[in-house]
């Protein structure tokens, strides 16, 4: 796991002379005479420095970094690995309570109780993760013929410091004792297949390697030219001065998803350096593409832009869904960045396979911690340690999704069931009517437990009530059923009081438009409100609601079932109705339209509108509620909002049947 603090870079750089170019020779001389090797276990379990220069050659030489130890609890581990036959002794002390004199040469099994005695006093790790202690191994299962027995040693203190000396253990004399046959089977169903078979032969490895070319060479786009064409573009940008949402699409493809997705990013791109920005301000991507059998080529793409080397505090943290872009008259390819004046930020990004969390191979991150907001990728139903979707159906998928979500929020010391601003569920539509219904109530029993859980631990205080939206959506990376995408607040040490969606009714506000306040209005709003800090709200108005809108009644057209048609004349009408109750939102809790991060409208591609017939409507709702408020809401004529193409969407997986949502996320700059 890379933690990428604020300002300070914890990624390992190429430094001759260092150890970690050591290994990159090793390893490049194994993958040079065994070829098929393609991965690397290490044993890191909480130590960043030393995970992360692993994941560096391993991403230089296209080897895959397995650290299935990471995040275990340690305690258990040391049990386990004792239980398990691993015969170690100490080597090395250095820590408070460890005495050379004492404690070096002496095996784990008999430190064990004093290992937990000095993590209660002194908080050490009881692994020698921090570097407390070291070992070597005289015996484990996978020593099948013999053992390894010291005949001498000599203890040398490298420090005699009172409060923690320093020792080693040098070795003299040593030497191998065969094992018993019944001994060695005792312990042969605890070795894996491989290790039954003898090891091959012990290669020399031989200093100043030719370097192993990288696997995936970034390309700088930057200096190419948009084929020369002149491309319409559509750009919107929010206000908040800290933190905004800028939003690019193409009103006209080009010659596929790859170059639709090139030319987009490309605008981004020039789109922040007129900010004086780059990528490594950019907390957050939201990239939607038309087709997810093309999932591999826009990566590839998208690697070209984003990379390590351009986002030296961390690489953003990002959602890749597929959405019915065409239909609704975009090009194939469409980008939402989230963009920070600064690079106070910390990004975890974990690149090795684990049992603790899906990794991120790729140039984006778990989660980015901005300001008080955890913004997480979107989580997949992925079994860790194998990186394959769980069997059982969606309910499965979304089970695993949020125990995922829940181990990346751990990181930062919190909770999806108690720190969550917002909580997107992306369905896709291959799940049935009944699925969808097993996934809301899977969703809540998970909470609740989770919920009960936290409140065992003390954990009662200030508890979110969080926003929730599902988004019906034609397919997910993977075939994946099921992908959640978590907004958390992750709170300081002063106090807050949290508002939920049962607190304070929207009632202050001016009527625009006609509209007058009514008992139902609250009905369509869901919000979450850290007072002075946070404002999050989404409006759904589904059918029924639009045709009391437009009609004051209902209306047949509204209610069926089957695909139907929207006049526009009505979807101004609903635009300029959402607008109001945003307004209501945001001025009721004493926020400011220029305070907004995100502001998105779900619009569902069975209406039969476009974005360039939405995109106005829009505008102009705010355009004239900027004129009779004297509110400053736009940038100009510039849009502060996305339009988001979707089949469905809605607060409830049974009834993802909006003709309108909106999400809006502020905080005070």
């Amino acid at each position: 796991m890379i933690f990428h603090d604020r300002h300070q870079e914890l990624g390992y750089r190429v430094t001759q002379g260092d150890e970690v170019e050591d290994m990159f020779n090793l390893l490049c001389e194994v993958k040079r005479q065994i070829p098929s090797v393609n991965a690397v276990s290490s044993g890191a379990i909480a130590s960043d420095y030393q995970r992360l220069r692993v994941e560096s050659v391993c991403s230089r030489l296209g080897f895959v970094s397995l650290a299935y130890l990471w995040r275990q609890d340690q305690s258990l581990l040391l049990q386990e690995m004792i239980g398990n036959g691993i015969v170690a002794v100490t080597v090395k002390v250095a820590a408070m309570g460890l005495d050379p004199a004492k404690h070096l040469g002496k095996e784990l099994a008999f430190l064990t109780a004093y290992l937990h005695k000095l993590k209660e006093l002194y908080g050490i790790n009881v692994c020698g993760e921090g570097g407390e202690y070291e070992t070597l191994t005289l015996d484990c299962p996978l020593f099948t013929n013999a053992r390894i027995v010291l005949d001498e040693y000599e203890v040398v203190r490298h420090s005699s410091d009172s409060i923690a000396p320093v020792g080693v253990l040098h070795p003299l004399a040593f030497h191998l004792e065969n094992k018993a046959d019944i001994q060695s089977l005792k312990s042969q169903d605890k070795i894996n297949e491989v290790c039954k078979h003898k090891l091959g032969s012990v290669f020399e490895v031989i200093d100043n390697l030719e370097r192993c070319d990288a696997t995936c060479k970034p390309v700088d786009y930057s200096v190419d030219t948009i084929d020369g064409l002149e491309h319409k573009f559509i750009i919107s940008r929010t206000n908040n001065r800290s933190t905004f949402s800028l939003c690019c699409w193409l009103q006209d493809s080009c010659n596929g998803l790859q170059e639709d997705l090139k030319t987009v990013l490309e605008k981004v791109e020039s789109q922040l350096v007129s900010f004086g920005f780059g990528w490594e301000n950019v907390i957050y991507i939201h990239l939607y593409i038309d087709d997810m059998n093309k999932f591999s080529e826009a990566n590839e793409t998208y690697v070209r832009f984003i990379t390590h080397e351009k986002c030296p505090f961390g690489v953003p943290s990002r959602s890749t869904v597929e959405m019915p872009l065409v239909e609704m008259g975009l090009s194939r390819a469409y980008i939402e960045v989230l963009i920070a004046n600064n690079k106070d930020k910390r990004v975890l990004h974990v690149q090795s396979i684990s049992s603790w969390a899906p990794s991120c191979i790729g140039p984006y991150s778990q989660a980015t911690l901005h300001e008080g907001i955890l913004h997480m990728a979107g989580q997949l139903g992925l079994d860790p340690p194998t990186m394959n979707l769980c069997n059982g159906g969606p309910s499965v998928e979304l089970e695993q999704a949020l125990k995922n979500s829940e181990a990346v929020a751990n990181c930062f010391n919190c909770s999806i069931s108690t720190s969550s601003i917002a909580f997107v569920v992306y369905c896709s539509k291959n799940v049935s009517s009944l699925e969808r219904l097993d996934i809301q109530e899977k969703q809540e029993t998970i909470f609740r437990q989770m919920k009960i859980s936290n409140s065992w631990e003390g954990c009662t205080d200030k508890v979110l009530d969080p926003l929730l939206l599902y988004v019906l959506v034609p397919d997910l990376p993977k075939r994946a059923y099921i992908e959640v995408k978590p907004i958390l607040y992750v709170e300081d040490d002063t106090d807050v009081a949290i508002e939920t969606n049962t607190e304070r009714s929207c009632s202050k506000v001016p009527c625009y438009w006609g509209f007058k306040q009514e008992d139902w209005h609250d009905s369509c709003i869901q919000k979450c409100v850290v007072p002075g800090k946070i404002c999050a709200s989404i409006v759904s108005i589904t059918r029924e609601l639009a045709a009391k809108i437009c009609f004051d009644s209902p209306h047949p057209d509204y209610v069926n079932d089957d695909q139907y048609s929207l006049p526009k004349v009505h979807m101004e009408k609903l635009s300029k109705f959402c607008v109001y109750l945003l307004d209501k939102v945001i001025s009721n809790h004493d926020f400011s339209w220029e305070d907004i991060m995100n502001l998105r409208f779900y619009i569902p591609a069975s209406l039969q509108l476009t974005v360039e017939e939405l995109m106005p409507m829009f505008s102009n709702a705010l355009l004239e509620l900027a004129e009779m408020s004297q509110k400053r809401v736009m940038n100009g004529e510039e849009p502060i909002f996305n339009i988001v193409p979707v089949l469905g969407a809605g607060r409830a997986a049974s009834s993802m049947d909006d003709v309108v949502t909106c999400e809006l996320l502020a905080r005070k700059s």
